[in-house]
C-alpha cells in the first residue's frame, strides 16, 4: 500500500514576497549589528593604546593581571606600492614563496574565458547555484 501525499507548491511570486521580507529584515539586523560592532571596537581600540601606552611607559613586554597576562608584542606588515618591480623582483630572484598561496578569482575567470584549453595543472573550481532577488522597477 502506497501513501501518497501532495506537495503544495507555492507560487513564485508569493516566495518571492517573503523571501524580500526575510533579506529586508536580515539588512536591518545586520545594519543594528554592524553598529554596535563598530562600537565595541572603536571601545576595544582606546583600551589596547591604554594598556600599550602604560605597558611602554614601564618598559613591560608582559603583565600578569588577575582576568590574564597582557602582552606587548610587535607585528610587521609588508605591501608594495609598485607591483610590476615586486612581480620583477619575485621573477629575478626565483622567490615565488614572498607571495600567498590563493588565486586571484576575476584574473583567472578571466583568463580560463580567453584561454579555455589552457588549465593550470591542479587547478580546482566549484560553482554553486545562487539566488538573488532584485528590486522591482
Amino acid at each position: 500500500m502506497t501513501v501518497e501525499t501532495e506537495v503544495e507548491v507555492i507560487p513564485l511570486d508569493q516566495l518571492a514576497k517573503v523571501y524580500r521580507k526575510i533579506k529586508v529584515r536580515m539588512d536591518l539586523v545586520q545594519k543594528d549589528f554592524d553598529t554596535q560592532l563598530e562600537t565595541l571596537k572603536g571601545q576595544l581600540e582606546e583600551i589596547k593604546l591604554a594598556i600599550k601606552d602604560q605597558m611602554k611607559a614601564q618598559g613591560a613586554k608582559s603583565v600578569k593581571t588577575d582576568f590574564g597576562t597582557l602582552s606587548l608584542v610587535t607585528k610587521t606588515r609588508y605591501s608594495t606600492t609598485d607591483w610590476d618591480s615586486f612581480k620583477q623582483f619575485i621573477i629575478d630572484h626565483e622567490v615565488v614563496d614572498l607571495l600567498e598561496k590563493r588565486v586571484a578569482q576575476l584574473n583567472m575567470s578571466k583568463f580560463l574565458e580567453e584561454n579555455p584549453t589552457l588549465v593550470p595543472p591542479g587547478l580546482n573550481s566549484t560553482t554553486e547555484y545562487e539566488i538573488k532577488l532584485y528590486k522591482a522597477s
